[in-house]
């Protein structure tokens, strides 16, 4: 099938899952998560993977093994395309999307300090970063509360220093359109945008060699 937009039933979905989340209400509603969320995203999913690659969709239900928070399912649907490094998400809050580094290993984060601090490639990502914002785009990422070891502290892209990962986000909230086909536009616009970033990224940090034992899920 091909989509046709997401409801403001699944974004009340997630409302009443925020307030009640618990294994009765999850029975109660599964087939509202199946029909309102998960369809319509698997066909949003079908129709960016030509240029976005193959979707992940994340479990609704949380790990909960060593977290103090209990609560079983997750009050958000993600879906990650691994090979472009896109990511959206539908919520309570309306419909999410972002592109960039999540995390990054100790190889990766190295890597991307040394480059960061070198003027050619740390310029290079103060311009792509300008681009992102001026496209309406807010980076963020998981920082430092004081500049890593080994770097000057008056280093003149400190705070770009202080991140231990980057990507660049867009919230697009619930407006009318969420419920129309224009939803694929929107993404497609958004995350060519973050392209500079992720080519940034991709040339200058890449993969890490490191091997990935347990990664946490959105």
């Amino acid at each position: 099938m091909s989509f046709d937009g997401i409801s403001f039933a699944a974004l009340d979905f997630y409302e009443d899952l925020e307030a009640d989340n618990s294994k009765s209400f999850w029975t109660a509603h599964r087939q509202v998560y199946d029909e309102q969320v998960k369809a319509p995203l698997q066909e949003l999913a079908a129709e960016l993977g030509p240029e976005f690659g193959t979707a992940k969709f994340f479990r609704p239900f949380r790990d909960v093994r060593f977290s103090k928070d209990k609560t079983p399912y997750k009050t958000h649907q993600g879906v990650y395309f691994a090979e472009s490094r896109r990511y959206l998400q539908v919520s309570a809050a309306g419909l999410y999307a972002s592109g960039g580094f999540y995390d990054m290993a100790s190889d990766q984060l190295s890597r991307y300090r040394r480059a960061v601090a070198e003027e050619l490639p740390g310029q290079a990502l103060t311009q792509v970063i300008a681009l992102a914002e001026k496209a309406r785009l807010v980076i963020n990422g998981e920082q430092l509360s004081r500049i890593p070891s080994g770097y000057p502290k008056d280093h003149p892209r400190q705070d770009l220093l202080r991140r231990k990962s980057i990507y660049a986000t867009r919230e697009f909230g619930s407006p009318d359109w969420l419920r129309t086909p224009r939803v694929k536009a929107e993404v497609v616009k958004a995350w060519r945008a973050m392209q500079p970033l992720i080519d940034w990224l991709e040339k200058n940090v890449g993969q890490s060699d490191i091997p990935v034992v347990r990664r946490g899920e959105r």
